[in-house]
């Protein structure tokens, strides 16, 4: 009973990643933008944490590692580009911005899922980029160049060095 708990420990903070997502959605879609930022910074806490407590565990595994991939595109892929969107003006260009992020995100992070990297990074992390639009939204910014221009980088084959 005890190792079933302790197995389960590092899937409660990913949860708790994905929850803060959703929570992120319902609150911009309600016009609290700021607190819907605040959400993201408390996912990527918690997405700091989930591996690194399952691999202090040693319980490491794949439903962890593939709930971690989908809790990371509704937080910070999903999540801020809805953010960015409820701030962006109308225009063709906040549209294509609006769509390229979550879905640039998603192929970066399936990408990684199947070639996974040691050391470093393919393209920006997409918890890197949904914080850069998480933290323009709590000034209440947004720009559609910035945004494409991370939806990119996600995708690109530049590496990024791992912290």
């Amino acid at each position: 009973m005890t190792n079933i708990f302790i197995r389960t420990i590092p899937n409660l903070f990913t949860i708790g990643n994905l929850l803060c997502g959703v929570f992120s959605i319902t609150f911009t879609m309600n016009g609290y933008v700021r607190i819907a930022a605040l959400f993201i910074f408390i996912s990527a806490f918690l997405d700091l944490f989930d591996g690194r407590v399952a691999r202090k565990l040693k319980v490491n595994s794949e439903l962890g590692v593939e709930l971690d991939s989908l809790a990371d595109i509704v937080s910070f892929g999903v999540a801020p580009a809805i953010l960015f969107h409820s701030l962006a003006g109308p225009s063709w260009l906040s549209s294509l911005a609006f769509i390229l992020f979550p879905t640039m995100g998603a192929l970066r992070l399936a990408r990684f899922s199947v070639r996974p990297t040691v050391g470093y990074f393919l393209g920006i992390p997409i918890t890197f980029a949904g914080l850069i639009i998480a933290g323009m939204s709590l000034f209440l910014y947004s720009n559609r160049f910035i945004t494409i221009i991370l939806a990119i980088l996600m995708v690109t084959p530049i590496r990024v060095k791992k912290l």
